[in-house]
Formats: structure tokens, C-alpha cells, sequence
């Protein structure tokens, strides 16, 4: 929960907001949040379109009880057949990456039940890290971590890099108006912009603070590495983390776009977001 709350505080610090889709706050009626997590999104939309219901899903029962009127939540799997009765004015999905099996589904499931004119938007990751100066090696332990991982998590049917893949996703699910951006997000406090610094710093604590959250379970249950095999590569991870030579990165993406039923013709190109 500690670090869903910074990957939090790191995307809306990233994209200036908590959301980006151009959004009528006098015609929105209801908002779904999917994967709410620990409900802290659902909650400050809440306080913001306050005639608007807001529904929050997830799969955990992780999501607190004191509420604003006009939020509440359930637990249920997103990717089951929806049994909501009503059409949603704007369907929210973040930070779903490694978490949904069909990703094609899931779109189409979101625009059938989106009201005529009605906005989705999805906030994910690409969590491949990289650098764009040569500075993460190959050899690095840093980077043998993170391609072991995703490619632990592609063996169970989770995409762990949805992010770039959402807008043709949303173009194959018939939506109009899609506006695609991308978003650099820094491992650590080494980008010499003030707000990347800072968002790299928030990054490097959430990072540093789950690997063993992150790792055991795929590791251990698909990979079949040993606990002390774990913790020997997690201890080389550490010293990369704070290595001031390693300019390591991965990318945050940002897709919205309107129901075609009620939308306009405008073709609107996609971004990058945050520059170095």
C-alpha cells in the first residue's frame, strides 16, 4: 500500500494532475476507477466531481472505509463479465500493467460500457528499464533483474509493458479522439530537471522498498530460483540503485479517447510528456 501511494504521488506529479482527458465536470454522472488499489484516486476524483458517483474495483479488498459520500467500492474481477447496470460518462484504468491477461477484451468490455460520448483513459507502464545514454549495461545486475522479472510475469499471460500498446488497443475498440503521451520516469535522483529529479527520487523509494515484495513470489514459484539466490541479486540491485553512473528509466503512458457514438471526427496526435 506504501508504494502504491508514491506510484501515486509519481504519476500525478509526472502528467501535472490526476487525470488528463478533457472531462465536463457538469455532465459526468458516474466514473469507474479500475484497479483502485488503495481508493486514494477514486477518493480525490470524488472530492472533485462531487455530483458525479464514483465506483472504485478492485481485485483486493484494500481500499479504505471512510469515503466521501459519493465514492464507493467494490471488490470484483475486471476482466469477468461486468454486471453494472448502468452506462459510465468516464472509465478510468491505471497502473494495470502484469495485471490483466487480455488486454484487447478489457478495452472492448470499458467502450461497451461507456454512455454515448463518453471518455476512457488508461495510465500505464512500460516497466522495461533502459537508458538513453548507454549508462545501464547489459551486464548490469540492475538490469538482469528487471528482464528476469517481466519476462517471469510474461510466463503467467501478464504484459508487463501495456503502456505502449494501449493506442492501438483503444483504435481496435472503435474509439475516437485517441490522444496518446509519453512519459520518461527516472530511477533515482540523477535527471538534472527539478520536477524529474524529484519524481526520480520519489521512484527510487518505491523501487528500493518492494524488490522483495516484487520479487520473491514470480522468482521463486515460476523461475524456481532459491530464496538466497533472490536475495544475492537484490543486494546487487541495491548498489545499482544508488550507482550515480546508472541513468536508468522506464516510461509512463497516458491514452484517452471518446466513445464514437457521440464523438467528433478530429484527429489528434499523441506526445511525449516530460522531457529530460
Amino acid at each position: 500500500m506504501e508504494r502504491l501511494l508514491l506510484l501515486h504521488d509519481i504519476m500525478t506529479r509526472s502528467i501535472g494532475g490526476l487525470y488528463l482527458a478533457p472531462i465536463e465536470k457538469s455532465t459526468v454522472k458516474r466514473i469507474l476507477d479500475i484497479g483502485t488499489g488503495t481508493g486514494i484516486w477514486a477518493i480525490s476524483i470524488g472530492d472533485e466531481f462531487p455530483n458525479a458517483t464514483v465506483i472504485g474495483n478492485d481485485l483486493s479488498a484494500s481500499m479504505p472505509t471512510f469515503v466521501p459520500p459519493n465514492v464507493k467500492f467494490e471488490v470484483d474481477d475486471v476482466e469477468s463479465p461486468w454486471l453494472h447496470q448502468d452506462k459510465f460518462s468516464w472509465i478510468f484504468c491505471r497502473y494495470m500493467a502484469a495485471s490483466i491477461f487480455d488486454w484487447p477484451k478489457l478495452v472492448n468490455t470499458i467502450y461497451e460500457n461507456l454512455e454515448p460520448g463518453g471518455w476512457c483513459e488508461f495510465q500505464d507502464f512500460d516497466l522495461q528499464y533502459y537508458s538513453e545514454d548507454d549508462s545501464l549495461k547489459p551486464e548490469d545486475p540492475l538490469l538482469t533483474w528487471i528482464s528476469t522479472l517481466l519476462e517471469a510475469a510474461r510466463k503467467l499471460g501478464r504484459d508487463p509493458n501495456p503502456g505502449s500498446k494501449l493506442e492501438g488497443w483503444v483504435k481496435d475498440a472503435g474509439f475516437k479522439n485517441v490522444v496518446h503521451k509519453r512519459y520518461r520516469i527516472p530511477i533515482g535522483p540523477w535527471a538534472k530537471d527539478p520536477l524529474l529529479k524529484e519524481v526520480g527520487l520519489l521512484n527510487y523509494l518505491q523501487v528500493n522498498g518492494g524488490l522483495e515484495g516484487l520479487t520473491l513470489r514470480l522468482y521463486t514459484s515460476v523461475l524456481k530460483w532459491s530464496e538466497e539466490e533472490i536475495l544475492a541479486l537484490l543486494a546487487k540491485v541495491r548498489k545499482d540503485l544508488v550507482n550515480p553512473r546508472i541513468h536508468a528509466l522506464f516510461d509512463f503512458h497516458v491514452v484517452y479517447a471518446q466513445n464514437a457514438d457521440a464523438a467528433d471526427d478530429t484527429a489528434q496526435h499523441g506526445t511525449d510528456g516530460l522531457e529530460d
